[in-house]
């Protein structure tokens, strides 16, 4: 009884300093301090594209990017080599094609949604990581001519001239598509295009979640997405998340970082917060 109790007693806490460690309050930007910082860090959620309508940037965050002297995206987007990087990785391995992994029916549904919806010819595409097709749709999907949040930052960077670093390289994020079939990839487009009204109303919650800045449901619609790719959660999100700690830690160390990446990663137990929470930092929800 002793043994049992004592066993329960360890179990208890760790689940309570556990919960502790995951962000309750609702709030995208964050500030990081604590671990020998002699100047705070910040942390902040984006959606990587939502209407001008529904964009905003908040006084609070532009005076969090005031007091650092770089930013930190999830890859440099100011690297002048991205282009070509990313022209080098985005083909599917083994010379596969989008006809080899689609059935001819699919293929032609697919094919005929672009050119009568986006004015398209997917045989542009015809190598391509399936995944690449989804940056055109997002317009139609979100019904207007999408912004960019980091495209944003990287201006507001510029203007106080820091300096903007990536947490992963663009080699490490394309990679993470070859892990995902590619027949997957492609099913998920045309499950998109057949559910569109399905995917819209996705969409639309998700810019509501966000808008509201609740992290927890950003997370949990992340993983129950419909539209999601089922199973590779620990590729897309926890992975990801755990690799970024270390560089984390070593950037914030260096000089005070305004760091941006998905909402998504920042909530759960496995979520940027918790994980940096975790690893002995001071992590405060900044309002707006």
């Amino acid at each position: 009884m002793k043994i049992l109790s004592l066993v329960l007693g360890i179990l208890a806490s760790a689940g309570t300093i556990f919960a502790q460690n995951t962000p309750v309050e609702k709030s995208l930007l964050w500030e990081i301090s604590g671990k020998g910082l002699t100047k705070s860090s910040y942390l902040f959620g984006t959606i990587h594209l939502i209407c001008p309508a529904d964009f905003a940037l908040s006084d609070s965050l532009k005076e969090a990017i005031a007091k650092t002297e770089q930013i930190a995206l999830e890859i440099d987007m100011d690297d002048p080599g991205l282009m070509a990087a990313m022209t080098k990785t985005m083909f599917m391995s083994g010379d596969k094609k989008l006809t080899e992994i689609l059935s001819e029916k699919d293929y032609a549904h697919l094919n005929q949604f672009y050119k009568d919806s986006l004015k398209m010819d997917i045989a542009a595409f015809g190598r391509a990581k399936p995944f690449m097709m989804m940056g055109p749709l997002f317009g139609r999907i979100l019904g207007c001519e999408p912004q960019s949040y980091e495209i944003s930052l990287m201006g507001l960077a510029g203007k106080q001239k820091s300096e903007i670093i990536g947490l992963e390289s663009i080699e490490e994020q394309m990679a993470i598509f070859d892990t995902i079939p590619y027949e997957r990839q492609a099913a998920m487009l045309v499950t998109m295009i057949d559910k569109l009204p399905e995917t819209k109303k996705e969409f639309k919650g998700l810019v509501e979640l966000y808008k509201n800045q609740d992290l927890q449901g950003l997370y949990n619609l992340t993983l129950q997405s419909e539209f999601g790719l089922d199973g590779q959660d620990e590729v897309m999100l926890f992975k990801r998340n755990q690799n970024w700690i270390t560089r984390i830690d070593k950037i914030v160390h260096e000089k005070p970082t305004f760091i941006a990446v998905g909402a998504a990663h920042l909530g759960g137990d496995k979520g940027v917060i918790a994980l940096l929470r975790k690893e002995g930092y001071k992590v405060r929800a900044v309002s707006r």
